[in-house]
């Protein structure tokens, strides 16, 4: 055997090995019980991942924030539609299906079939990080972080998304926010 076939049989072997751990790390999210208490949490977390959680955030800086703060809403904005646009992007290059409901899930309604990345993840992470660098204070960045974080797990416990799915939108949307402040900074500051 040649040594391109041995490279050739380790990734597929990795890549499976990959492919299983995400299966068995989702089932264990899933179903692990003392996540049970906060299942609410997380479908609520879903729902408000949305948009609703950031456009309500939004409208509150335009309406009651300094004129700094509606120019972050601008950027904000910019930076979310350029991550909309590369993981829908994304999810038509890889088309990976979504993981199997069971018949006792907590929410049926679907955006979109494919699974990577998780777009929650990637506009909730690529906000994040905005926020982080505008608001450099650190109790905003534990609560905001922790909210992208909790989004993200919502949707690994509610079976919308594996978690290899939500770390590589993490990935994804703090990767284009770290690349588009300093630009959109330019442009608009």
């Amino acid at each position: 055997m040649n040594t391109r076939a041995r490279v050739v049989r380790l990734v597929d072997r990795l890549v499976d090995a990959l492919i299983r751990w995400d299966a068995e790390t989702l089932q264990a999210i899933s179903e692990h019980p003392l996540l049970r208490p906060l299942a609410r949490v997380f479908l609520v977390a879903t729902y408000l991942g949305d948009g609703y959680l950031w456009g309500g955030l939004a409208l509150g800086l335009i309406l009651f924030g300094r004129p700094i703060d509606r120019t972050y809403v601008l950027i904000g904005l910019a930076i979310s539609i350029v991550n909309i646009a590369v993981f829908r992007m994304f999810k038509l290059i890889f088309a990976r299906e979504r993981p199997v409901f069971v018949a006792n899930s907590l929410r049926s309604r679907m955006i979109d079939s494919y699974s990577f990345p998780s777009g929650h993840a990637t506009v909730s992470f690529g906000l994040a990080w905005m926020i982080a660098v505008f608001y450099p204070h650190l109790g905003i960045q534990l609560a905001t972080y922790l909210v992208a974080i909790t989004i993200a797990v919502s949707r690994v416990y509610l079976k919308e998304h594996y978690p290899l799915d939500v770390i590589c939108g993490a990935i994804l949307g703090s990767f284009v926010a770290a690349y588009l402040v300093p630009i959109f900074t330019r442009l608009f500051l």
